[in-house]
């Protein structure tokens, strides 16, 4: 009998220990290349070559205006318009955020092309 416990308790856990496994790699990170504060990304360098006069302020900027940043169409540059309109100006850039479209990845693209003034 315990023989038969034994082999059937093998047969459960190797395919749970093969998940975690496959799992642990599958969450590895990536190295990637470290940028520093001072340096921007080649889109912000495509956009805004010297970044204080280049700028655009969201919260003044029209819908066209904004499409011209990467990343943002027509219906993204809208919500960011309905959404400043319906809870007022933006205080800080990092509140873009709260617009539904904008993820972290975006935010941080654009970060360096924008400004709250």
């Amino acid at each position: 009998m315990k023989q038969i416990l034994a082999g059937n308790t093998q047969a459960v856990l190797t395919p749970w220990v093969i998940a975690a496994v496959s799992l642990t790699a599958a969450c590895a990170k990536i190295p990637r290349a470290n940028v520093s504060a001072g340096q921007t990304t080649s889109a912000a360098n495509s956009l805004a070559p010297n970044q204080n006069s280049s700028q655009i302020n969201i919260n003044t900027a029209s819908i066209a205006d904004l499409e011209r940043l990467p990343g943002i169409g027509n219906g993204l540059a809208a919500r960011i318009v309905e959404h400043r309109n319906s809870f007022g100006y933006f205080r800080r850039v990092e509140h873009l955020l709260m617009v539904r479209g904008i993820s972290d990845r975006k935010f941080r693209e654009l970060r360096p092309l924008i400004t709250v003034e």
